[in-house]
C-alpha cells in the first residue's frame, strides 16, 4: 500500500499512430458537414413560427414538452453509448475506427452548425417533424460523448480477476454484460448522464428559440417562453419561467438522480460497506413499495429469466455459421466500394470548396486556433485546480454529497450563456477584458465535465482500501499520491477529453454581440462564428474542419496516450 503499484496493474502504454482510416473518417465527417450546406440552399425563404403563451397556465405543458425532448435525446444517447463503447472496447478492428471517429464527432462545433441541421432538415422533411428532429439530434451531440467515454473507459479498466471469474463460471456475452460490465461502469455512467442532462439543457434553449432572418424555427418550450419573455421585458414572465426550470431540475434530482446514485452504490467494487452511503427518500418509497415488489416478482423477474435463458440457447450450427459469415463477407463489400466512392467525391466537392480559401484567411485560421489553444488550456487547468480536491470530498462524503450534489446539479443546468452577459459588463472595462470573459465562459463550459467524473472516480473507491491507507497511517499527502490520484486518474483523463467542450464554447465567447455592438477576438471560434454570420460557407468549412483536425490531434497525440496509461497502469487490482 505504500507505493501505488500495489494497488495498481503495471504494464507499458499503448500508442495509437495516425492511420489511413483517420483520413477516411475526416473526409466522411466533411462530406457529411459539405452535404448539410448544400441541402440548406433548399429550405424556405419564410417560415411562420408558433405562437409563444406567457401565461403561467403554459407554463407546466412547455416544461412537459422540454422534458421529453430532452429524454427522447437521452434516450438515444444512453443506447448509442452503450453499443458504441461496447464495440470498441472489445473489437480492436472496430477500436481502429470507432475511437477516432468518437474524436472527431466530439470535436464538431454543433453550435455553428446549429442553423445547417435546422435548414437541411426543413429541406427533406415536414417542419414540425425536422424541428423535433434537429432539437433531438442537437440535444444528442451534447449529451452522447462523455457518456460514451465514459462506459468505454469503464469497460477497458476492469479488474483482471473479475474477467477471469466470468471465463472460470463459463458465462456467456450477455450475462457478463449483466453480472460484470454494467454494474462496473453503472456509478461512472449514471454521474456521466447527470453531466449529459444538465449540458442538454443549454443545447435545449437554443434549440427552442432558432430564428434565421424570416424564417421562424422556435419550438414551444421552456426556452421559447423565456426568449419570448424576454423580448416583451416582462420580468414578471421571466421569473416565473426560471422558478419553473429550476423546479423542473430540483425535481428530477429527488425523482431520478439521487435514486439512481443511491441505488448504484450496490455497485462499488469493495469488500467493506462504506459508511457514509448516498440516500434517497424517493428510492427508499420506491424500494418498500408492494406494487414494485409485485412488479419485480410477477414482471420484472420472469422477462428476466427468459431473456437468460434465450441467451443460454443452444448455438447456430457450423453451416449456419459459414452462410453466415459469407452473406457478411459480401455484405461488407458492396458497402465498403459505396463508401469509398462517396468518400471520393466528398474529398473532390471539399478540395473544390477549399481552393477557394486565401493564403490570408489561412493564416488567420492557424492563428486563431493558436489563440484559442490557449485559452482552452488556461480553462481547463482552472478546472483541475478546484474540481480535483472538491470532487473528492463529494465522492468520498455521503453526508456532504447529499447537500452539495443537488448545488452541483443546478448551477452546472444554468446553461453557461445566460451568464455570459454578466461577465461582459464586469469584465469589458478591464485590459484583455473580451479574453478574460472568454476564458471565463469556456470555464463555466468545461468545469462540470471534470467535476462529475472526479465524483464518480471518488466514489468508486472501495472502502477496504480506504481502511487499509488508514490503518497503515498514512499521511494526507502519500493517501493522495498513492491512492486517491491513482484511482482518479482514469476519470480525470475522460472528464479532461470530454472537456473539449470548451473548443465550441470559443464560438459564443470570441464572437459576441453587446450593448447594439459586435465584440470579437482571435481565435478560431471567432473565425467560425463571423462565417456563420456573414454566410461565408467556404470559411465556415475551413475553420470548422481546421478546429476539427486540431482537437482530434490533441486528443491523439496527447489524451489518448495517458486513456492507455490509465488502462494499463491504474486499473484497480
Amino acid at each position: 500500500m505504500a507505493e501505488s503499484r500495489q494497488l495498481f496493474t503495471i504494464g507499458q502504454p499503448m500508442h495509437r499512430p495516425f492511420t489511413l482510416g483517420d483520413v477516411a473518417i475526416f473526409i466522411g465527417v466533411g462530406t457529411v458537414l459539405y452535404i448539410g450546406v448544400r441541402l440548406a440552399f433548399n429550405a424556405p425563404d419564410v417560415v411562420k413560427g408558433p405562437t409563444i403563451l406567457l401565461t403561467p397556465r403554459a407554463l407546466p405543458w412547455y416544461a412537459v414538452l422540454s422534458v421529453v425532448r430532452m429524454g427522447a435525446a437521452y434516450a438515444l444517447s444512453l443506447l448509442f453509448s452503450l453499443v458504441y463503447g461496447y464495440t470498441a472496447a472489445y473489437n480492436r478492428n472496430a477500436e481502429r475506427v470507432l475511437m477516432p471517429l468518437l474524436d472527431i464527432l466530439q470535436s464538431v462545433p454543433i453550435l455553428s452548425f446549429l442553423p445547417v441541421v435546422v435548414l437541411s432538415l426543413t429541406a427533406i422533411l415536414p417542419q414540425g417533424v425536422a424541428l423535433e428532429l434537429a432539437a433531438i439530434v442537437l440535444i444528442f451531440t451534447s449529451q452522447a460523448w462523455n457518456m460514451t467515454f465514459a462506459w468505454y473507459q469503464s469497460l477497458t479498466t476492469i479488474p483482471n480477476e473479475l474477467r477471469e471469474a466470468t471465463s472460470i463460471f463459463r458465462l456467456n456475452r450477455w450475462l457478463r454484460f449483466k453480472t460484470l460490465e454494467l454494474p462496473f461502469g453503472m456509478i461512472s455512467l449514471i454521474w456521466n448522464s447527470m453531466m449529459s442532462w444538465a449540458g442538454g439543457w443549454f443545447f435545449l434553449m437554443a434549440s427552442e428559440i432558432f430564428t434565421v432572418g424570416s424564417r421562424d424555427y422556435r419550438l414551444p418550450g421552456l426556452g421559447s417562453y423565456l426568449k419570448a419573455a424576454a423580448d416583451e421585458g416582462d420580468i414578471q414572465a421571466i421569473l416565473m419561467g426560471l422558478v419553473t426550470l429550476l423546479f423542473v431540475i430540483i425535481g428530477l434530482d429527488q425523482l431520478v438522480w439521487r435514486p439512481l446514485l443511491a441505488w448504484s452504490d450496490r455497485f462499488k467494487l469493495e469488500s467493506v460497506a462504506g459508511q457514509d452511503a448516498p440516500g434517497s427518500w424517493f428510492y427508499d418509497v420506491v424500494r418498500d413499495a408492494r406494487v414494485v415488489a409485485w412488479l419485480r416478482e410477477h414482471m420484472i423477474g420472469p422477462i428476466a429469466e427468459a431473456i437468460d435463458a434465450r441467451t443460454l440457447a443452444a448455438p447456430p450450427t457450423r453451416r449456419a455459421q459459414s452462410q453466415g459469415e459469407s452473406s457478411r463477407h459480401w455484405v461488407s463489400g458492396v458497402v465498403e466500394l459505396g463508401s469509398g466512392l462517396v468518400l471520393f467525391y466528398g474529398a473532390f466537392r471539399i478540395m473544390e470548396v477549399l481552393t477557394t480559401i486565401t493564403v490570408a484567411q489561412w493564416v488567420g485560421i492557424l492563428g486563431g486556433l493558436a489563440a484559442t489553444l490557449l485559452r482552452v488550456a488556461t480553462a481547463l487547468l482552472i478546472a483541475l485546480a478546484w474540481t480535483i480536491p472538491v470532487g473528492v470530498s463529494i465522492g468520498t462524503r455521503g453526508r456532504l454529497a447529499a447537500v452539495l450534489q443537488p448545488l452541483v446539479q443546478i448551477f452546472a443546468s444554468v446553461p453557461a450563456t445566460a451568464l455570459f452577459p454578466i461577465l461582459l459588463f464586469g469584465l469589458l472595462k478591464l485590459p484583455g477584458g473580451l479574453n478574460l470573459a472568454a476564458i471565463l465562459l469556456m470555464l463555466l463550459g468545461t468545469q462540470w465535465y471534470l467535476l462529475f467524473n472526479v465524483i464518480a472516480g471518488a466514489s468508486a473507491i472501495p472502502q477496504d482500501l480506504k481502511y487499509t491507507s488508514a490503518l497503515l497511517q498514512l499521511g494526507a499527502l502519500e493517501r493522495w499520491r498513492t491512492l486517491i490520484l491513482p484511482a482518479l486518474f482514469p476519470y480525470i483523463i475522460t472528464g479532461a477529453i470530454t472537456a473539449g467542450g470548451a473548443w465550441n464554447a470559443s464560438i459564443v465567447a470570441e464572437y459576441v454581440t453587446f450593448g447594439g455592438q459586435t465584440l470579437s477576438t482571435v481565435g478560431i471560434g471567432s473565425r467560425i462564428a463571423h462565417a456563420t454570420a456573414s454566410g461565408d460557407y467556404a470559411l465556415l468549412l475551413a475553420a470548422t474542419l481546421a478546429m476539427i483536425t486540431a482537437v482530434v490531434s490533441i486528443n491523439r497525440v496527447f489524451w489518448r496516450r495517458l486513456y492507455r496509461l490509465a488502462e494499463d497502469r491504474y486499473r484497480m487490482e
